[in-house]
C-alpha cells in the first residue's frame, strides 16, 4: 500500500568527495542542528562518493545534550528495511525506516553510523566540510553509547546527508543551493552562522505563514557550470534539490566560483552570457517541478586574499553583468539582492568592512546574519 506520510527534510549535508578521509572499523557521531522539529523522523546516509559498497554495522540516532553525549534515554536504533545493518551501493544512498523522537526546532541530533569495514582513502568516502565539531570513535561499534568515547574530532560531515521528518500536510521546505558563502566558511565554528541558519531561525520565529524547513545544501568551491570537489550545481541540481523531501521552494547562490577559476583552466574562464544561460537552466528546471525558484546575486570579491589573484576588473565587470540581469530578469519567481546587503555603499566592488572576515570574500558572522536577514520572508507565504 502507497505510503502517503508527508515526510519535509529538516536538514541536510550535500554529498561530495571527502578528500583523503579514511576509517577502519570507527563509529561517526554527526551532530546535525535540525531546521523544524517533530516526533517521528528517519534518516539518510550517501555512499555518493564511493567506489564500491558501503557496508553499515549499525546506526542510531539521539538527542544531542553535549559533545558526544545523548540526552540519557533518548537514541533510538535504526533499521534499514527492518534490519540493524545495511549495505549502500556504490553512488547510491540508503534511508533508514522511521524511528520515533521528539525533537524540538533548532536542536542538536546525534547520528551515529558504525562502518565495520577497512575504508582506505581510494574508497571514495562521501563527506563535506562541516563548519563545527563532530566525533569519530576509538576502533569499534559504539552507535548505541550514550557518551561515546571520542578518538578524535573532525569538523566534516561523512556519510550522513539527510533527516527528514514527518510534518503537517502544509509544511514544506526550502532549499539553499550554494558554496562556501552558502555553508559558511570561516564563520566561528559550532555557531550555525550560515545564512540558511539564519532562515531556519527567522522562520521558526514567525508568528504566521506556513512552517518552513531549511536544507543548506551549499558546498565549499561549487559552480554552476564545472565540477570542482564535487559535482557543478547543474549536475547536482537533480539530486540536492529536486529530490529532497517536500521542497516548495529553492535559493540559488552560485556563479563566483565560477568567475575565480580556481585552477586557472583557459577552458573553464566563464562569460556572463554562459553563467546566464546555467542560472536560466535551475529556474527552468525547478519550475518544472512546480518548485518556486529564487535567485541570489552575487557578493563582491575585490582583491580576496583567499585566492590572491582570483579577482580582476575583467571578472569584476563579468559579476555586475550577471547581477543586474537578475535584478532585471523574470526568469526567476524572485530574487535576494546579496550583493545588495554585503557591498560597501562607498566601494560597491568590495564587502563593507564590517561583514568582511578578513579574506575579503567570505563575509563574517555578522555578513552571514546580515545576508539571512536579506531575504524576505512572505517569499515562503
Amino acid at each position: 500500500m502507497a505510503d502517503n506520510t508527508h515526510w519535509v527534510g529538516t536538514w541536510t549535508a550535500a554529498p561530495a568527495p571527502a578528500e583523503g578521509a579514511a576509517f577502519s572499523n570507527h563509529t561517526l557521531r554527526m551532530i546535525p542542528r535540525v531546521s523544524i522539529g517533530g516526533s517521528r523522523l528517519r534518516v539518510r546516509i550517501s555512499n555518493a562518493c564511493g567506489t564500491r559498497p558501503l557496508a553499515i554495522g549499525a546506526a542510531c540516532v539521539g538527542l544531542r545534550s553535549s559533545g558526544p553525549a545523548l540526552v540519557p534515554g533518548s537514541n533510538r536504533r535504526l533499521t534499514f528495511g527492518g534490519e540493524r545493518s545495511a549495505t549502500i551501493a556504490a553512488g547510491a544512498l540508503v534511508v533508514s525506516d522511521p524511528v520515533e523522537l521528539a525533537f524540538a526546532p533548532l536542536s542538536d541530533l546525534a547520528v551515529s553510523v558504525h562502518l565495520p569495514s577497512d575504508l582506505p582513502a581510494s574508497f571514495g568516502v562521501t563527506g563535506r566540510y562541516a563548519r563545527q565539531t563532530n566525533y569519530v570513535s576509538p576502533p569499534g561499534d559504539f552507535a548505541s553509547d550514550e557518551v561515546m568515547p571520542v578518538g578524535r574530532l573532525t569538523d566534516d560531515w561523512y556519510f550522513v546527508c539527510g533527516v527528514d521528518v514527518v510534518a503537517p500536510r502544509e509544511t514544506s521546505a526550502v532549499v539553499a543551493l550554494g558554496d562556501s558563502l552558502t555553508d559558511a566558511n570561516i564563520s566561528t565554528h559550532d555557531g550555525h552562522h550560515s545564512w540558511p541558519s539564519q532562515l531556519a531561525r527567522r522562520l521558526v520565529a514567525r508568528q504566521s505563514g506556513r512552517p518552513m524547513a531549511v536544507m543548506n545544501q551549499g558546498l565549499g568551491g561549487n559552480r554552476i557550470l564545472h565540477d570542482i570537489r564535487g559535482d557543478s550545481g547543474l549536475r547536482r541540481f537533480d539530486r540536492d534539490v529536486l529530490a529532497q523531501p517536500g521542497v516548495t521552494h529553492a535559493i540559488i547562490m552560485l556563479g563566483t566560483n565560477d568567475l575565480r577559476n580556481r585552477w586557472g583552466k583557459p577552458e573553464e574562464e566563464v562569460t556572463a552570457p554562459q553563467m546566464i544561460a546555467g542560472l536560466k537552466q535551475f529556474a527552468v528546471r525547478g519550475q518544472a517541478r512546480g518548485i518556486r525558484v529564487i535567485g541570489g546575486t552575487l557578493t563582491p570579491f575585490e582583491n580576496e586574499t583567499f585566492l590572491p589573484g582570483a579577482w580582476n576588473p575583467k571578472r569584476e565587470a563579468i559579476r555586475q553583468e550577471v547581477n543586474e540581469w537578475l535584478r532585471k530578469t523574470d526568469a526567476f519567481d524572485a530574487i535576494v539582492d546579496f550583493d545588495q546587503a554585503l557591498r560597501d555603499p562607498d566601494h560597491p566592488t568590495r564587502m563593507l568592512p564590517i561583514y568582511d572576515c578578513g579574506d575579503h570574500l567570505h563575509p563574517s558572522d555578522l555578513g552571514y546574519r546580515a545576508m539571512g536577514d536579506a531575504i524576505e520572508l512572505s517569499l515562503f507565504d
